[in-house]
């Protein structure tokens, strides 16, 4: 059993791409966690899709024995957080497994905007925070100005604060001294009925569902039984162990500790994120405080391209929640694009790994619809609905009001780039609630419509300030708004696949760019086929894809201009007949090329 004084729990958080993981590497590397033989960069980034992207999507966690300066072995469970605001859910269960935080600030970027959110969520949790200044070996770096950054911007008192390299390994002895001088030990009586905090779960295929917990008091031993408090589920355990960074079996895991059980458990939606495990024998009397649910913010309906593919989908979909409970999604039937499902996501990064492990992991073809976002509806007779799918709009005559989300965005920019940066978030329907200086860079705070940034906002941002403003992002509740809803008509006949939502002021342009790529898309028929925007029953754009003409008139040579009419004339007949019972087909790439406009 490992004295609570030799034991330090703590997360590393950091901006996205600051390098977390890689001075995590180096952690592993010094503590003898992996041999050089079976260490890889990023280690912690267990994904094909984390590695090659650069970065980390689920939390990691892993335990160091680390000799000190003192001849004390300390016990050091180190947990490698996510850095991207769609994953903050990821860090805020973290950080509530651990008493301190590693925050690392790249020497070279200084600031940013999400090192200042999950160092509020750090605080939030009462956790003592080390500042560490990584990247010192590149020659743009400028520890100087980026500690004083941190004591005007945070407020963090930056005289202890550790310089690092990750790629090279420079200072990293000093930081792991630091940890285990600077950061707190955990509290808990080893002796008291167990409790024991639920952080995580997955699903492995040999070993059934995994969950990852943190021991707040007494003891956890094999073979005991156990039961999860929010359901009253008894398991009896099976297997008790820690990560350093592979799985090592234990016999006990005790007070102050983090490691993982299996118990036989065959859904991981038995095991509630936050939940509290006891002793069945001896209970713990009150439950410990878990967290927030997490709560879907962008959704989009996915389809199988080949409808055969329908229960592949299926399955692929259930295989995704059990390693991530943060996906939902029900059952949808389009009449364009036929059965699929309506996900949510916790952002649009999100979305996006997920539709790129749908096609990774489970070879499958599929079609996304373009992403919105849960808007409220107050109706005429006082009932009040949630739309998450424009297509389940009712008749705007019956809607007394309509509610948007909205966020509350922070935005850090180099001084340069402020002028390009407030026009965006202007154009974006977007209300300055603040603009304050940190030396050279501005920080604005906007308060915009969720709708407006779930599409191509990350992108504009990007590119209008070369890749130097960094956002993040918080939902702050719902404000009533002027929407409508653009309905698209192909042939006369409505998509529903393509209605969208949004602000009247865009509607109409918006309707127009999706009509005139359709008409680009949709191969020509032999007749004519119109392409309509429509609000409620206004049509507000439209094009014509003309028909495929053929010459009817070539057989006819010689003679009177009459026969050429009359051949003309049969035409056109059977043109409109045609059009009147013809179908028109769109093709699968055309729906997937329009959606991707209808990300403006």
């Amino acid at each position: 059993m490992t004295d609570l004084n030799l034991i330090r729990n703590f997360a590393i958080i950091a901006h996205i791409d600051h390098g977390k993981s890689t001075l995590a590497d180096r952690m592993i590397e010094l503590c003898g966690g992996l041999s050089k033989r079976e260490m890889t960069e990023q280690v912690l980034d267990s994904m094909d899709i984390e590695k090659e992207r650069g970065i980390t999507i689920k939390a990691q966690t892993v335990r160091l024995e680390y000799k000190a300066n003192d001849g004390q072995t300390y016990q050091l469970n180190l947990m490698d957080t996510p850095g991207h605001v769609d994953f903050s859910y990821e860090v805020s269960r973290s950080l509530a497994a651990c008493e301190g935080s590693v925050l690392v600030v790249d020497a070279t970027q200084g600031v940013e905007a999400q090192t200042l959110a999950n160092v509020y969520l750090a605080l939030g949790n009462d956790h003592e925070i080390l500042p560490v200044l990584n990247k010192v070996d590149l020659p743009s770096s400028d520890t100087q100005k980026v500690k004083e950054q941190i004591e005007d911007v945070i407020g963090l008192d930056t005289s202890n604060a550790v310089e690092t390299s990750g790629k090279t390994g420079a200072g990293v002895p000093i930081l792991l001294e630091s940890i285990v001088k600077n950061l707190p030990a955990p509290r808990g009586n080893v002796d008291a009925p167990l409790k024991a905090l639920l952080i995580d779960s997955w699903y492995d295929s040999y070993l059934g569902v995994v969950i990852l917990v943190r021991i707040h008091d007494g003891v956890l031993k094999k073979k005991m039984n156990i039961t999860m408090m929010s359901n009253g589920a008894t398991y009896q355990i099976d297997r008790i162990g820690v990560f350093t960074p592979k799985m090592q079996d234990k016999e006990q895991l005790s007070a102050g500790e983090i490691g993982f059980l299996t118990a036989s458990i065959k859904s991981v939606s038995d095991c509630h994120i936050g939940d509290t495990i006891t002793e069945t024998k001896r209970p713990c009397e009150n439950m410990l405080e878990g967290f927030k649910p997490s709560v879907s913010v962008v959704f989009c309906s996915i389809f199988p391209v080949d409808s055969s593919q329908y229960d592949a989908l299926k399955d692929a979909l259930a295989k995704l929640k059990l390693n991530d409970a943060s996906i939902n999604y029900t059952n949808e039937n389009s009449e364009a694009l036929g059965l699929g499902f309506r996900c949510g996501f916790l952002g649009l990064l999100h979305m996006e790994i997920i539709e790129e492990r749908l096609q990774r992991e489970f070879d499958l073809d599929i079609i996304t619809t373009a992403p919105s976002v849960a808007y409220h509806l107050k109706l005429s007779n006082g009932t009040e609905m949630i739309l998450h799918n424009p297509a389940d709009m009712p008749d705007l005559s019956t809607v007394s009001e309509i509610k948007e989300p909205m966020v509350k965005a922070t935005i850090l920019v180099p001084d340069e780039y402020l002028g390009s940066v407030l026009k965006l978030c202007t154009e974006r329907r977007g209300v300055q609630l603040d603009l304050t200086y940190v030396g050279t860079r501005a920080m604005a705070v906007y308060k915009i419509p969720l709708n407006e940034i779930v599409f191509d906002f990350y992108d504009r941002l990007k590119s209008i300030s070369s890749g130097y403003a960094s956002f993040d992002y918080e939902l702050i509740g719902d404000e009533p708004s002027d929407l409508v809803k653009v309905q698209i008509l192909i042939n006369e006949e409505p998509v529903d696949a393509l209605a969208f939502l949004c602000h009247r002021s865009e509607a109409e342009s918006r309707g127009r760019q999706i009509c005139e790529r359709l008409k680009d898309l949709i191969p020509r028929h032999l007749f004519k086929i119109p392409i309509q925007a429509a609000i409620g029953g206004r049509i507000v754009a439209r094009e014509t894809i003309s028909a495929l003409r053929k010459d009817v008139t070539a057989k006819c040579y010689g003679g009177d201009v009459t026969r050429k009419r009359k051949l003309l004339d049969k035409q056109k007949e059977g043109k409109s007949r045609m059009r009147q019972f013809g179908k028109v087909e769109v093709p699968q790439s055309a729906f997937i090329e329009a959606l991707r406009i209808g990300d403006k």
